[in-house]
């Protein structure tokens, strides 16, 4: 047995490591992308709102493949080192991407990456976590994930106030973003790899029939749910419509992220012991109160409120969601997190598009939709009881 890293086990600190500089690179540059292809490069709202939609569709659309490779091979690693690998090259791609249509390119093909590389690595966090703590262990990973995702804004901060907010400036940003992408990825590969069952006569359409009907259930609140999930981008948009300077909006969302770092642990824990049902319906009732939220905000401290808001939602959507899946689905954990991240990504691409069409209307259509959707998902997930004999077992 391992000695504990922080109370969980080494490898959930070392892929927290990769997942830190690889957030260090992707939310360098996701902090500033929406900004600079709008701003700098001339492209509408609604077309931001097609593209980001596509990329949270791309961002989920190998999740079930990938996660079902992981449970068939037992092979966790092999193909973590293949998304990361393959996001790192679509950031090298955009350092010489110099139009709308290839920026909107990059902004789709690199999310691919994350797709495959999320549910061999969630499965992989899974197998290694002790049962009674697994909502600390993967609040733990997202905290050093995140804690990436604030030191990336403040680097592209750094950088933009250093060089001005000139279009060669960017271009600086996304070279060192790739150059610390390319880092990740050697680290992976000096982690020993981690094995899982092997299920290897289960074909992708056997391994759906043999899921969990708990977890089967908990796919449409949740697929709900995803539709008032539409881009952060359109918050980092509403900033800057405050009246946020762009380089104050990268601090706004190093600010979200390092609400996100300080409350993941936390979360992880509460759920650890009032039990993650509980914990997954206080992250969508605190979506609907911020989405609610920035519909009156027009103070910039209101904004700054909800960005922290938001950061604590996400950090329970991010880590204590995977977790749930994990306490429902206990043989094919690679494969539910890859259908859960499918079956919501499919919703991300019509969530980003109406709220990109509500927003050329008017900017507070997009959060009143979302505050109506988030509440509506709320009272189903209660309605149908989702994860109580999971939870109950999980705080016995």
């Amino acid at each position: 047995m391992k000695k504990p890293l922080f109370g969980v086990h080494p490898d959930v600190v070392k892929l927290g490591a990769v997942s830190l500089l690889t957030d260090v690179s992707s939310e360098a540059i996701f902090s500033v992308f929406s900004v600079f292809f709008t701003v700098i490069t001339g492209a509408s709202a609604a077309l931001l709102g097609v593209v980001e939609g596509l990329a949270d569709f791309s961002a989920s659309s190998l999740d079930y493949i990938s996660g079902w490779l992981s449970d068939s091979t037992g092979d966790r690693k092999s193909l973590a080192v293949i998304g990361y690998g393959f996001s790192a090259l679509a950031k090298f791609f955009l350092t010489v991407a110099d139009t709308v249509s290839l920026l909107a390119l990059f902004r789709v093909v690199e999310r691919l990456g994350k797709s495959f590389r999320g549910p061999p690595r969630d499965a992989w966090l899974a197998d290694v976590a002790a049962e009674g703590n697994r909502g600390w262990s993967f609040g733990v990973h997202k905290a050093l994930d995140k804690t990436g995702a604030v030191a990336g804004p403040l680097l592209a901060f750094a950088l933009l106030s250093w060089m001005g907010q000139s279009e060669h400036a960017f271009k600086v940003l996304f070279v060192a973003a790739a150059v610390v992408a390319a880092v990740a990825v050697v680290v992976l590969l000096a982690i020993k790899g981690r094995h899982g069952i092997p299920h290897e006569r289960d074909n992708i359409f056997k391994a759906w029939r043999t899921l969990d009907p708990g977890f089967k259930r908990y796919l449409i609140p949740a697929g709900m749910f995803s539709l008032a999930y539409f881009s952060f981008s359109f918050l980092l948009l509403k900033a800057y419509n405050v009246g946020f300077s762009i380089a104050d909006v990268v601090l706004l969302y190093a600010l979200f992220n390092a609400a996100f770092v300080v409350a993941s642990a936390p979360m992880g824990a509460l759920g650890d012991r009032i039990g993650r049902r509980a914990v997954i319906m206080l992250s969508y009732a605190v979506y609907a109160v911020m989405s609610a939220g920035f519909v009156f905000a027009h103070a910039k401290w209101e904004v700054v409120v909800l960005f922290i808001a938001f950061g604590i939602f996400y950090s329970i959507d991010e880590a204590q969601s995977k977790a749930f899946i994990a306490d429902l689905e206990r043989e094919r954990r690679g494969s539910a997190i890859g259908l859960y991240n499918f079956a919501t990504g499919l919703v991300y691409l019509p969530a980003s598009a109406i709220a990109g069409w509500l927003w050329t209307i008017d900017s507070s259509y997009a959060f009143v939709f979302a505050f109506f959707i988030a509440v509506s998902a709320l009272a189903v997930f209660a309605a149908m009881g989702i994860g109580n004999e999971s939870s109950r077992r999980e705080v016995g």
